[in-house]
C-alpha cells in the first residue's frame, strides 16, 4: 500500500467514507436509533468540527507553511500552537469528527461501523508518511513534539 501514501487528499478519503456511510445506511441500516429531531445534533457536531478544522488551517497560513497534505516535504516549520498542543493532527481529527457527526445525522448504527476504516486509512496513508518526512526535516525538534503530543488525542 506504500504506493498510495500521500497520493489521495484526506478530504477525498473523508468524502469517500461519507458516501460509503450513506450507501450502507440506505441499503443495510442496522438499528435506526437516533430519530429526528435528535439526529440534528450531528449537524451541530459537524459545524463545530469545521470551525476547529478552519482554525487549525489558519495556523498553517499564519506560519506561512504549506497547507497541501500531499507535500509535507514543503513545510517550512512545525505548527505546535492552538489545537496542535493537544493533537499532532487536529485537521484529521476534525475530519473524523465530521464523519462522526454525519453518522449521528444518518441515525443508524451502520455508518458508525465505517469510522474505523477512515481512521486506518488516514493513519497509514497520510499520517505515518508525514511523520517520517517531518522527522527527517526537523529532527530532534519534531521528536520532542512527537513525544509530548499524541497522534490523534
Amino acid at each position: 500500500m506504500k504506493v498510495l501514501e500521500l497520493k489521495i487528499p484526506p478530504p477525498v478519503y473523508a468524502l469517500t467514507i461519507g458516501i460509503i456511510m450513506w450507501l450502507l445506511n440506505q441499503n443495510l441500516p442496522l438499528v435506526h436509533f437516533i430519530e429526528s429531531p435528535w439526529n440534528k445534533i450531528g449537524l451541530a457536531i459537524i459545524f463545530i468540527a469545521v470551525v476547529l478544522d478552519s482554525s487549525s488551517l489558519f495556523l498553517f497560513i499564519k506560519k506561512r507553511t504549506t497547507i497541501n497534505p500531499m507535500r509535507p516535504n514543503s513545510t517550512e516549520g512545525l505548527v505546535t500552537a492552538g489545537l496542535y498542543k493537544f493533537t499532532r493532527n487536529p485537521m484529521y481529527v476534525g475530519l473524523l469528527v465530521i464523519l462522526f457527526g454525519y453518522s449521528i445525522w444518518l441515525g443508524s448504527v451502520t455508518p458508525f461501523l465505517v469510522l474505523p476504516l477512515f481512521y486506518w486509512l488516514i493513519t497509514h496513508m497520510q499520517i505515518k508518511p508525514e511523520e517520517r518526512i517531518l522527522q527527517e526535516k526537523f529532527g530532534q525538534e519534531y521528536l520532542d513534539y512527537k513525544n509530548k503530543v499524541k497522534r490523534w488525542l
